[in-house]
């Protein structure tokens, strides 16, 4: 289990009643300004990735709309969450900026992490923002999903979110500061797991349900979300989030329930990149399996053939010239555009795709060797 304050990357989950007053409809904005210092405080310091899977649109375009406390139809969600983006990435915007921060707004679907390509460029998105020091504001795309294309709640997004960009930590702002073996509110005798190593069935049974009207997550979803986050390398804490600066309280031993991860997130990935089928196969010289043996990506300039019919994205064998297998690995071309770009050099891509492409073939972080 990575402490909060050694983890590499952070994905933090914000649910609507942390964000939104249940009475007055409007932004905590008080709140939104103290996490935003803790963020500041987790990037400058470890020098740490943040994204922030923030719930909040629906609530803020219902109070703006006038749209009743009640559940509202389909549409009437939708509508809300258009009016409600726009506030809700523009309250980020401004809590991030006098930390000289930028956010950035991404919006999902089910379908992006069903779909392989679609996981694949929202990965690339990810990483990209990551990687010129952005803050992703991401949310599920609730203007254009429907039932069959939601995850229907924050927590199983987050913890998609986690795994896409190899987390470290993953934590939930709850309005409970833990998972605990009876509901708190009616039973005195309850009481909170610190750490749970492993979820069993019977810790599965003393999930509740949501108990808030602005929240659709409850303890079974957070649990579903442990268990997809912990089996990725990515370990989870639940805790409270209404104070002020709350991930700094759980820096310095705040309650919470932590669940713990046997592998770093890398070593998951790699593991099931490895245990994948291959669609094909890329033949490569010496001097790229050298490359590959010092931890590099494979570069088109390296492939001196390609073998069998795949897809950007599937996973490909890696062979040397003696037919020797290297690895594995997710290509990010196809098996046409990789026949055409072997051999040449990254800088070549365009003029012979027609289009910019990446620079790696298979990128170290997307193989297993």
């Amino acid at each position: 289990m990575a402490p909060l304050s050694e983890a590499r990357r952070v994905v933090v989950k914000i649910g609507s009643a942390l964000l939104v007053d249940r009475q007055s409809g409007d932004l905590r904005a008080g709140w939104l300004r103290a996490l935003a210092q803790d963020v500041a405080r987790l990037k400058t310091r470890g020098g740490a990735d943040v994204i922030l899977v923030s719930s909040g649109s629906i609530a803020l375009g219902r109070g703006v709309l006038g749209l009743p406390a009640t559940p509202l139809a389909l549409e009437q969600s939708q509508a809300a969450a258009a009016v409600g983006q726009i506030r809700l990435a523009r309250a980020y915007e401004e809590a991030l900026a006098p930390h000289r921060i930028t956010a950035a707004q991404v919006l999902v679907t089910l379908e992006d992490s069903a779909d392989r390509r679609r996981y694949l460029n929202s990965r690339s998105t990810l990483e990209t923002l990551l990687g010129l020091g952005v803050v992703p504001i991401v949310n599920e795309n609730d203007t254009i999903a429907t039932d069959e294309i939601r995850y229907g709640d924050n927590d199983r997004l987050a913890a998609q979110v986690a795994v896409t960009v190899g987390a470290d930590v993953l934590v939930l702002l709850s309005d409970i500061d833990g998972l605990y073996t009876a509901n708190p509110a009616s039973d005195p005798t309850a009481t909170r797991f610190d750490r749970i190593d492993r979820i069993t069935p019977e810790i599965e049974a003393m999930a509740g349900d949501a108990g808030s009207g602005l929240s659709k997550g409850g303890m079974k979803t957070k649990l579903m979300a442990a268990r997809m986050a912990t089996s990725a390398g990515c370990a989870m804490a639940i805790t409270e989030g209404s104070p002020d600066n709350p991930l700094t309280l759980l820096e310095n031993g705040a309650n919470a329930t932590w669940f713990t991860a046997q592998l770093d997130p890398q070593a998951a990935r790699k593991r099931w990149i490895a245990a994948m089928k291959p669609k094909g196969a890329v033949v490569i010289d010496a001097g790229a399996a050298r490359a590959l043996g010092r931890g590099r990506s494979l570069l088109p300039a390296g492939v001196t053939a390609v073998e069998g019919d795949f897809g950007r994205g599937e996973p490909v064998d890696i062979r040397a010239a003696d037919g020797t297998r290297l690895g594995q690995g997710l290509t990010r071309y196809t098996s046409d555009e990789a026949t055409a770009i072997r051999g040449h050099q990254s800088a070549e891509i365009e003029d012979l795709l027609g289009y910019p492409g990446r620079a790696a073939l298979i990128h170290r972080d997307d193989m297993a060797v």
